[in-house]
């Protein structure tokens, strides 16, 4: 734990700075601009009116740029309506004002199909995607719920899992299982490129992490996609993320700092050429508790996680519309877990007791993005970017007497492997008339691997190659897809995605629908279909069967993509301005599943959700799954002082591998239930109180039982294939999460102090069985259960200025 005299401290410290702005109170600007949602065309003259919880409070229109300002704001929430003739009115509910920053929104209005005077449709902020064509079970979250629900940490991922349909796989990663798929079928889309793991201490394989790279205070609106999405996404079985990064403030400069227990960081903005409109944003991170052991602080671990992140974004506008930017995000972490230095039995965070572990991983990218309206009705938009991502690791076994001291320590396995990939994207939007619209484009990625690995058998005492490879291959994905809009009413997305990568010649054609139908002002049906296809993780194309001499063959080189056909049916009704109901049911069949060629269980949807890779034999793609769920999401939208969102999903997800038994994945709990909420209090004109929970439930999870003759032989986990998930756990998962926040908005400072308290009760949910051997007793049963995180605090300090 923290030493109380170095928390007493920076509590002191924290105290004394906002001391000194305790009895002023400012005001800010509210402003930002209204353009068309498909062509980015600035809107000029649309009405443009702020609301607080009793009246209207600021008026305006914008100018001839699209752009409007509102003054001498106080903090506070409010609401933004915008009007404009020929489109639908929009309301953005909940904007949330600060003393320490400006407050800049980009609006984008959706045109209407029918005379000025028939528009009766209001959209609001709440609906739909930020893509103009989002289509499927796809929704916008804002920046604000990442910070807002507690346990989220601020992180898109852990957010997300509070959605219908989508739960976390372990509590200690940000790994999400979507409708029963594995988390390895989510789909990160950053900017328009698709990108590697943006997670630190990243595992081959795996879409998530212990801590997320991608930092909030840098992130726009951005979108989330659980099913049935439109054509222009792609690679993806399971889900997507779509994330926007937002512009720097181009008038002033502004600063966050934090100083919390996942990182202290600093975030920068301001303008290049105020002139010409041009911004730059800046944030770094740095791991906290490495700082705590620079200054001997003791934290209850000998691993102590070491990691940095970054991320930029230069702005320019350009002449007659045009755009361009620069972005970047990157990061590297470390980890070294060496229980050979401990003279006693440890209940280490991170690892296991017989063996010493060294990890290393790191991220990093960064494009280029021009954008430009060719006319009112054709938009283009092209990114240009590189990314990098490696991992490596070192395994030791230690091996130890009866009295618990090291007799030997000998190599156990070693790896390390790097992609850099190239991409070029680039679409055309052309709105044909009031009616349709039509998007095309093109993602091409040049993919350039070199692996290495090697393990050792404690049954030949010999050590064997798995990885020693170094080439490239490409993946081209060409999409169109239509948007037929015959009335406000209805809603219609056609399109076909394609992909192709030459690896080894895998290619598919995949079409996508979906129909959106206003049954009323306030409630709508959708209806989405679509086949999508994935590509394995680059490794499993690479690896070869364990071998100690050359020449090594890839045996699953010419393994096809897993393909799947989803389909979604859903309800949505908003029961008053505030409160929202919605119902989905949906059925995903998947096919082409790669499994073992000899007999076994094994499947690639049970893989990508941990700190392990996983080296089948060889592949054929011969297996097959199912997934079919219900889904319900009752959310109250913050107004009144409080927000409440309630969301369950009952489901079932089975496979079948080579042995053609059917069986339950690793995902399959049944059911998912959260309930969150939060009450803000007002401790005056300048301060308030947030309080927040939030209560998980889950089914049992299913377990394989070990072989422990078999793992004794090879002092490592094996598991008996034939009893894959015929098992449960005796016990279903509950979590409760508790946050405060207090906020004090000085002249022009904002403080906030926050508390996340992750399973404020210390539940003990179990994750799994590990094999353990005890060597101070040989004959003690070898298998323990592993149990996910327990209490655990999480504390920040932020300040804007």
């Amino acid at each position: 734990m923290v030493k109380t005299w170095f928390m007493k401290h920076v509590f002191l410290f924290v105290l004394l700075i906002i001391s000194l702005d305790a009895f002023t109170q400012g005001t800010t600007s509210v402003r930002g601009n209204v353009v068309d949602k498909e062509t980015r065309v600035p809107l000029i003259g649309a009405v443009v009116e702020l609301y607080n919880d009793s009246n209207k409070a600021d008026g305006g229109v914008t100018d001839m740029d699209g752009n409007f300002r509102f003054t001498n704001v106080a903090p506070g929430r409010f609401s933004v309506r915008v009007k404009y003739t020929g489109y639908l009115p929009l309301t953005v509910p909940n904007v949330i004002v600060n003393t320490g920053k400006e407050t800049i929104l980009n609006l984008e209005l959706e045109s209407s199909t029918v005379d000025v005077g028939e528009v009766v449709i209001k959209a609001t902020g709440k609906d739909g995607t930020v893509n103009e064509m989002g289509a499927g079970s796809g929704r916008m979250f804002s920046v604000e719920e990442t910070n807002r629900y507690s346990g989220s940490r601020g992180d898109p991922a852990r957010m997300a899992s509070n959605f219908a349909g989508v739960q976390g796989a372990n509590d200690s990663r940000n790994d999400i299982v979507v409708r029963g798929n594995s988390p390895a079928g989510v789909l990160w889309r950053f900017e328009g490129i698709d990108i590697p793991n943006p997670n630190h201490f990243a595992i081959e394989g795996t879409t998530g992490g212990p801590v997320s790279m991608l930092n909030n205070k840098v992130l726009a609106n951005s979108d989330f996609y659980t099913g049935a999405f439109s054509a222009e996404y792609g690679n993806s079985i399971a889900a997507a993320f779509d994330l926007k990064m937002r512009n720097g403030n181009n008038e002033k400069f502004e600063f966050n700092g934090q100083f919390g227990f996942l990182g202290t960081e600093l975030t920068g903005e301001g303008p290049i050429n105020k002139d010409k409109g041009s911004s730059f944003l800046v944030n770094y991170r740095y791991s906290t508790l490495k700082m705590f052991e620079a200054l001997n602080i003791p934290i209850g671990t000998g691993a102590v996680p070491n990691y940095m992140d970054g991320a930029f974004k230069f702005n320019f506008p350009l002449r007659h519309g045009g755009n361009l930017s620069w972005f970047g995000v990157a990061g590297n972490s470390k980890i070294d877990i060496v229980v050979s230095q401990y003279t006693d039995p440890q209940d280490e965070l991170y690892g296991v007791d017989n063996r010493d572990q060294y990890f290393r991983s790191g991220m990093g990218f960064t494009g280029l993005v021009y954008a430009k309206p060719l006319s009112e009705r054709t938009y283009f938009r092209m990114v240009v970017a590189g990314s990098h991502r490696y991992s490596a690791a070192n395994h030791d076994l230690v091996w130890r007497d009866t009295t618990f001291a090291v007799d030997s320590i000998t190599a156990k396995m070693g790896y390390r492997n790097t992609e850099t990939k190239y991409s070029a994207n680039f679409y055309f939007l052309h709105r044909i008339n009031k009616n349709q619209t039509i998007k095309a484009g093109m993602m091409n990625d040049l993919y350039m691997n070199v692996l290495t690995d090697s393990i050792h058998s404690e049954v030949t005492y010999q050590f064997y190659n798995r990885q020693d490879y170094s080439g490239s291959a490409v993946s081209l994905q060409p999409y169109v897809q239509v948007k037929l809009r015959p009335n406000d009413d209805v809603t219609v997305n056609l399109g076909l995605h394609g992909h192709y990568f030459t690896l080894n010649g895998s290619k598919s054609i995949e079409p996508r629908a979906s129909l959106r139908f206003n049954t009323t002002s306030r409630s709508s049906v959708q209806l989405a279909a679509g086949m999508h296809s994935q590509m394995l993780p680059a490794y499993v194309y690479y690896t070869h069967l364990p071998s100690s001499a050359q020449p090594f063959t890839l045996h699953n080189k010419n393994v096809d993509f897993i393909r799947s056909i989803h389909t979604v049916a859903g309800y949505d009704v908003m029961v008053t301005e505030n409160l929202r109901i919605k119902v989905e049911t949906y059925y995903q069949y998947l096919y082409n599943v790669p499994v073992e060629k000899r007999s076994s269980s094994f499947s690639v949807l049970n893989q990508g959700s941990g700190f392990s890779r996983f080296f089948p034999d060889t592949l054929v793609n011969e297996g097959t799954g199912r997934n079919y769920g219900a889904e319900l999401t009752i959310e109250k939208f913050f107004s009144k002082k409080y927000f409440v969102l309630f969301t369950a999903s009952v489901f079932d997800a089975k496979y079948k591998g080579s042995d053609g038994v059917l069986r339950n994945t690793d995902f399959n709990t049944r059911y998912a239930v959260n309930l969150l909420g939060a009450r803000e209090f007002e401790l005056g004109p300048k301060q308030s109180l947030q309080v927040g929970t939030k209560l998980t439930m889950a089914g049992k999870r299913w377990y394989t039982p070990i072989d422990t003759a078999a793992s004794r032989m090879e002092n490592d986990e094996v598991l008996v294939d034939s009893l894959r998930n015929t098992l449960q756990f005796s016990s279903p998962y509950f979590r409760m999460d508790l946050k405060v926040v207090w906020k004090l908005n000085a002249k022009k400072v904002t403080h906030e102090i926050g508390l996340d308290i992750v399973n404020l009760t210390g539940q003990k949910n179990i994750l799994g069985l590990t094999y353990s051997p005890d060597s101070r007793n040989p004959d003690k049963y070898p298998v323990a259960e592993q149990y996910q995180l327990g209490f655990l605090p999480l504390f920040y300090y932020q300040i804007d200025f």
